[in-house]
């Protein structure tokens, strides 16, 4: 058996024992969380831009 083939082996493994830890809700909650997080900024880099030019 070749080096490459532990390592690969190995990540192998790995991806999926943590590929199986996560679940559909976990990943869903994470994507809206980032999806409020990014409009929230930009809303305010907006209104902070309008007050400068005030």
């Amino acid at each position: 058996m070749k080096g490459n083939d532990i390592r690969i082996g190995t990540l192998g493994g790995t991806l999926c024992s943590i590929w199986a830890s996560f679940s559909i809700g976990d990943v869903l909650h994470t994507a809206l969380m980032a999806v409020v997080g990014t409009v929230v900024s930009y809303v305010t880099s907006r209104l902070l831009g309008r007050m400068r030019k005030k």
